[in-house]
């Protein structure tokens, strides 16, 4: 770890990214209850109580405050909502060993990618004035305050 350097992301886009950490921590909780031996049904419960109280509005976010600032031919907007669009299908899907290990993984990459191509290129793209509107509209919305209670990757 010596030597690398943290990404340092701009004040307008740093709410997203703090929701980047929650998700990145969604992802290991599914890996470690797959790890664990928990049942699919009750890591797929978690999946779907974390979609609806967390990830549909962060995809929403995403979507319309930083794509209407991209043409729709854009490389980097055409990957976010592609990859957004998998995202979605395989939290719908059926729960499986598979299906949530796949779910971990491409949680994680997206995120990568978000953190270490998409950010940056916004950042740099469009103007100081627009990304200080994106944070306002960041600020206005509500975040879940309940917790999930089944700590189901915890080893027991």
């Amino acid at each position: 770890m010596a030597g690398i350097k943290p990404i340092k992301r701009s004040e307008q886009l740093a709410p997203l990214s703090r929701d980047h950490h929650d998700g990145l921590l969604f992802a290991w909780k599914i890996r470690q209850g797959l790890k664990n031996g928990s049942a699919p049904e009750a890591i797929m419960a978690y999946v779907h109580w974390y979609w609806n109280n967390h990830l549909q509005l962060h995809f929403s976010q995403e979507e319309h405050l930083l794509l209407t600032h991209l043409s729709e031919s854009d490389e980097m907007g055409q990957r976010l909502k592609s990859e957004h669009q998998h995202i979605r299908q395989l939290v719908s899907g059926s729960p499986s060993v598979v299906l949530l290990a796949e779910l971990a993984d491409k949680i994680t990459d997206h995120i990568r990618f978000e953190e270490r191509q998409l950010f940056p290129y916004i950042e740099q793209t469009i103007s100081t004035d627009k990304l200080n509107s994106i944070h306002r509209q960041l600020d206005q919305q509500p975040h879940c305050p309940e917790k999930w209670e089944n700590e189901f990757w915890l080893k027991k």
